[in-house]
């Protein structure tokens, strides 16, 4: 398996690219990097849904100048990694249980034999709410984890109670393979700019499009009915106000304050309720935080390097001038 490269989206140097099966025969794909100088730990990755490898060219680069290993991946059913309908524009999936096979699979063939410790990791929305449910189960092999927009809700849904009983009938009904109602097979930033819920970057924006351009096998469409039902399935775990107290993995949430792709108040009432736990809400960000402005992305680096492997007061104390703390 290889990554796909653009002009204005290079490889980082010195990318080792390859595939790994999961415990049930998925492949995933998967890509490490090493840093030139002496390595401090090593950063995971973990993607959010519909996203891929290939667009955290960027991020990695700057976390291997900071003296990390990096592994990235792709989930099962996205990216490069095996899908699990026959439709490739699908975002399927049955139980967010199988995500997490994924992770330990990443953990143990890769992290494990390759990756010096400590280990941390860098997950967002969707992949922020798998590594939260495996450290609730004390399953967290990190020993930090920085979490941006985590999926905690989903943003406006005005009858979450209807829209969670609709998802739970039409998949009763034999219909999980269908895409959501009103969903289709176009990837959300297939879109103009102009109007755009994940970035207020223009160039990242186009960027990505390129990627897609360039691959499209890497195109991802809208969830499954069996996706969200799977998703609300967890998102309710989210909402019991003793869930965030049994995880014990140092943890910062970093939330955009323009986000309207999950909840950023469901993502505050959750992180005030943490143990070994703060959130920082970015006050210019939507939703992909990393793919942000330059300004936007410095505030998030900021507290990246106070809290890897810095504290949490660290953390809070360089955001306070650019955000609000919970």
């Amino acid at each position: 398996m290889d990554l796909t490269v653009t002009h204005d989206n290079p490889v980082p140097p010195g990318a080792s690219v390859g595939a790994i099966r999961a415990a049930d025969g998925v492949t995933l794909r998967v890509a490490r990097w090493m840093p030139q100088s002496e390595p401090r730990g090593t950063l995971l990755i973990a993607t959010g849904r519909s996203e891929f490898i290939e667009k955290y060219f960027e991020t990695i680069g700057e976390a291997l100048t900071r003296g990390l290993v990096v592994v990235c991946f792709d989930w099962r059913g996205q990216g490069l990694s095996d899908r699990e309908l026959s439709n490739p524009a699908k975002g399927h999936i049955d139980d967010f249980a199988l995500y997490e096979r994924d992770l330990w699979s990443i953990t143990e063939q890769v992290l494990g034999p390759f990756c010096p410790k400590p280990w941390f990791a860098l997950a967002h929305s969707m992949g922020a709410a798998i590594l939260l449910e495996q450290a609730r189960r004390n399953r967290s092999p990190f020993a930090r984890m920085v979490l941006t927009a985590p999926m905690i809700d989903i943003f406006g849904l005005r009858q979450p109670g209807f829209a969670r009983c609709l998802a739970i009938i039409l998949d009763s009904f034999g219909l999980g393979g269908a895409f959501i109602p009103g969903g289709g097979g176009r990837a959300l930033i297939d879109r103009p700019f102009e109007g755009n819920l994940l970035t207020s970057d223009p160039v990242r924006y186009a960027r990505v499009q390129g990627i897609l351009q360039a691959e499209p096998r890497l195109a991802l469409g809208d969830p499954t009915v069996a996706w969200i039902h799977a998703a609300f399935r967890l998102m309710q775990k989210f909402a019991d106000p003793e869930y965030p107290r049994l995880i014990t993995t140092p943890t910062l949430i970093i939330a955009a304050a323009d986000d309207r792709i999950v909840s950023t108040s469901a993502i505050e009432r959750f992180s005030a309720r943490l143990k070994a736990g703060r959130m920082v809400c970015l006050g210019k960000a939507r939703h992909e935080i990393l793919l942000e402005t330059d300004e936007v992305r410095a505030q998030f680096w900021a507290a990246f390097d106070a809290f890897v492997p810095g504290t949490l007061g660290e953390a809070e104390s360089l955001l306070a001038r650019y955000g609000r703390a919970s």
